[in-house]
């Protein structure tokens, strides 16, 4: 059993002892601790949350728990039911709700559930706020409510039809065209909320043919859920056997879009932020924000536009919180997750759909032609295991310090610059690991420079 409690919220495998595996104990004082927080630094008296979940079979269970506790603290709760994390994020502003939790455990197999928390604004909560909840939960510095002070509980399902009006409704999305263009799209929703949400919003846009692949959503998720290449095979053969114009793919809480080509190729996820941001780019000017460890031709396609690029540290909360400072107009991470400010700060698949299609149809491309219009890159990940007694800081200031002399960043862990090359080194925070990312217009040469950074970093320790 699994248990990560993080400045991001709760997670692990659902059952075993408390403290072990996600149990009811950990859901309910978590729960109640991020409740606690919320009302301590509010200044009106009721509180007001929204709470959402993915299709997983422990779902149920967790809604229950976390509702419960939050009426219990005196929290008016709008259960949004079966429903996507980008939703309940626009949510949690259209209520005017004093913050938000979503249920999921986003790409992670079934057995896994976790908590994501949000504020006033639909957002993730910072770094230090998630500090300050651990200690409020672990100190169980949290007061129930007398029974005349109980929360309400209400219902709204009608989140998911709000979202996509908004989308709809955006200057840069065209239903005309996309309806003009007469798509036929293939969609992989692993068996959740994708697969209520997906087909409504291409039924919005005009599109009338649809293969629909695990769209029930019944939580049994037929593949591993993360939308990686290795796990795209069978939409991939969808796509090309039924002649389909594209093919999305979302993950469980449909914050992350992965695309098959026409020709049955992954587009990679890398490129999904690098495709919405060119259109984007073409029709506003402006500057891009991606983190440390996403590929280079976002940078490559912002500077073609004339725009400025800007690097976060790695967490969608740094991602928001950097295109905030710089007033981005598209920004995101590289594992398909774009994040549109004109809709809202947020990874939202649904929005990436909505502008893709449209630029696909306004620009008459082929999928895979518009694939084909960006620089290649390959990212090699890697990882190190190190021993607990591992000063992992000071094996990272050996590495800055070796090298000096080329383009070093360090907002987090240590970013490298190799000419267009780089290695981005981050530690773990549950365990003594160093995660080595390098990218490169090779894999072999990414690969090369990885090993190359893991032999530097075996021989600080050494000595």
């Amino acid at each position: 059993m699994t248990l990560i409690k993080s400045i991001s919220g709760i997670r692990g495998t659902i059952g075993g002892a408390p403290g072990e595996g996600l149990s009811p104990v950990d859901i309910v004082k978590f729960t109640s601790a991020f409740a606690s927080f919320i009302i301590n630094n509010k200044t009106s008296k009721k509180t007001k949350f929204v709470i959402g979940r993915d299709s997983r079979i422990s779902g149920q269970m967790v809604n229950h728990l976390v509702t419960g506790s939050l009426l219990g603290m005196g929290v008016d709760v709008i259960d949004a039911g079966l429903s996507t994390t980008p939703t309940i994020e626009m949510a949690v502003v259209e209520s005017g709700s004093d913050g938000g939790i979503i249920l999921t455990a986003s790409h992670n197999p079934e057995q896994w559930n976790a908590l994501k928390l949000l504020n006033s604004k639909g957002e993730f909560i910072s770094a230090d706020e998630g500090a300050e909840i651990l200690i409020i939960a672990e100190k169980e510095e949290f007061n129930y409510c007398g029974v005349k002070k109980l929360g309400k509980l209400t219902f709204n399902h009608s989140y998911i039809e709000n979202h996509i009006e908004k989308i709809i409704q955006l200057p840069l999305v065209d239903v005309k065209a996309i309806k003009n263009a007469g798509f036929r799209i293939a969609i992989d929703c692993v068996n959740s909320t994708g697969g209520i949400a997906l087909p409504k919003l291409l039924n919005a846009l005009g599109v009338s043919k649809i293969d629909e692949l695990y769209c029930e959503p019944n939580g049994i998720f037929p593949h591993n859920p993360e939308p990686l290449p290795e796990n795209l095979g069978e939409i991939s053969e969808v796509v090309k056997k039924n002649k389909a114009d594209i093919g999305f793919v979302v993950d469980p809480d449909v914050d992350r879009l992965a695309i098959v080509t026409e020709n049955g190729d992954v587009f990679g996820e890398e490129y999904t932020l690098v495709a919405v941001a060119d259109y984007i780019l073409k029709n506003t000017k402006g500057s891009t924000v991606s983190n440390l460890s996403s590929t280079r031709a976002l940078r490559d396609v912002t500077e073609r536009h004339r725009g400025t690029y800007f690097a976060s540290a790695v967490g969608e909360v740094n991602v928001v919180e950097k295109m905030k400072e710089v007033n981005a107009v598209i920004g995101g991470e590289g594992n398909g997750g774009i994040i549109y400010p004109e809709l809202h700060y947020g990874r939202d698949a649904l929005v990436g759909i909505a502008l893709l299609l449209t630029y696909m149809a306004k620009s008459g491309l082929k999928c895979s032609q518009l694939r084909n219009s960006y620089p290649n890159y390959f990212i090699s990940k890697n990882k190190i295991e190190l021993s607990p007694d591992i000063n992992v800081d000071d094996i990272l200031l050996k590495i800055q310090e070796k090298y000096r002399k080329n383009p070093v960043t360090t907002i987090d862990g240590v970013r490298i610059e190799f000419d267009k090359d780089w290695v981005h080194l981050r530690k773990s925070n549950t365990e003594p690991v160093i995660r080595i990312y390098s990218e490169s217009s090779s894999l072999a040469t990414a690969d090369h420079l990885a090993k190359k950074i893991m032999e530097d970093i075996k021989d600080a320790f050494r000595s």
